[in-house]
């Protein structure tokens, strides 16, 4: 089918792969009628922060202008790849960051106070706005971010750089360049885990559930994996999504394709960083979710590419042989594959419109 459609003419390939799905879904957009338009923009940028599936397990609860709930959605946890809600806290923490920093661009500071007792809380954490100086930030920084998982430069990360990330992220933030032990261990292990999840049904069924493939769907949940987002592009990327489906991924060629990916894109890059956390609070991942947040809205300035390879802090095996090679109480919480990039690429994943995400709608009961 591929091959008909190359004989077919480039006019059907300029339609078909030449295409920006974020662009023309994320136009601009309606404000809720519920929400003054400062509210809007912030919750706006907020929705651009990262996640497990881009699963964006968020909600936001308005009580009144200065103050909001920010919840946990139950219905977009992983529970087969993060059954303890470690990394939805993570995702709700880059979400805070997000929103704190659209705030204080649009003349707000937001104080957060982590209300949740543990990681299965609907309610994470209170917002309240006061009114301040306007802060400088280029609010592009939120909607330009994103992760990126080939080309990868193999060049060590330059001293300031490094520099730069730690101060975001202090007495929390290691880089491991590549060639070192440390760095080649998080690679094999990032491939061990990685192979080991894929052969996991559950987990398997769980990437099926949040794959996008179809423009349909991608468009009906504006959610999840699409083949931009998993970086299958072009000709690939349209014979997937016009030819595949959910149950292709369960496939056994998908599946091994996947772990070709993977072994290849471990071993691109600069090395790895490790962000750990206090301890293993909702307070402190949340807030180590706000601290990796503010790195990586750094990275796009400095031309820096930013891969979270999570499957080895999701894998018990990969847990146990992480937790063997750091020092006594070492909680690491990100193991990101770095590095330079030549070109940056236009950020691809979908996120939902403002009004769904608000508890008061229809889409949050």
């Amino acid at each position: 089918m591929a091959a008909t459609a190359v004989l077919a003419g480039p006019g059907l390939w300029v339609s078909s792969c030449a295409r920006n799905l974020r662009a023309e879904l994320m136009g601009p957009n309606p404000i809720a009628d519920s929400l003054n338009p400062e509210t809007w923009n912030i919750l706006y940028h907020a929705s651009f922060a990262p996640s497990g599936h881009n699963s964006q397990p968020w909600f936001v609860e308005i009580i009144n202008e200065n103050e909001w709930i920010i919840g946990s959605d139950e219905r977009r946890w992983l529970p087969r790849i993060d059954p303890t809600n470690r990394e939805v806290m993570l995702s709700l923490g880059a979400f805070i960051e997000n929103l704190a920093q659209a705030a204080a661009v649009l003349g707000f500071h937001a104080d957060v106070q982590v209300i949740a007792r543990d990681c299965f809380d609907s309610r994470i954490a209170r917002v309240m706005l006061t009114r301040a100086l306007p802060v400088d930030i280029p609010l592009d920084r939120l909607t330009q971010r994103r992760t990126v998982k080939t080309h990868l430069l193999p060049r060590e990360l330059k001293t300031a750089d490094v520099s730069a990330f730690s101060e975001e992220v202090p007495g929390h933030l290691y880089y491991f360049p590549r060639g070192s032990s440390h760095s080649d261990h998080m690679a094999a292990e990032a491939m061990a885990n990685f192979e080991h999840q894929f052969k996991n049904e559950g987990a398997v069924q769980e990437t099926a559930d949040w794959t996008r493939l179809s423009d349909k769907d991608a468009r009906k949940f504006r959610d999840g994996l699409t083949t931009e987002g998993m970086e299958i592009t072009g000709i690939a990327g349209w014979f997937v999504r016009n030819f595949m489906d959910r149950q292709d991924v369960m496939g056994a060629n998908f599946r091994q394709k996947g772990i070709e990916k993977t072994i290849k894109q471990a071993g691109e890059g600069a090395g790895w960083l490790v962000i750990t956390s206090d301890g293993k609070s909702v307070e402190a991942l949340v807030e180590c979710g706000r601290c990796f947040q503010r790195m990586a809205l750094l990275a796009r300035d400095k031309m820096i590419g930013l891969h979270p390879m999570t499957q080895t802090l999701e894998e018990k095996a990969g847990q146990k042989n992480i937790r063997a090679n750091h020092g006594p109480g070492t909680l690491p919480q990100f193991m990101i594959r770095v590095g330079y990039l030549d070109k940056y690429p236009d950020p691809v994943s979908l996120r939902r419109p403002v009004d769904w995400f608000l508890k008061s709608s229809g889409a949050i009961s």
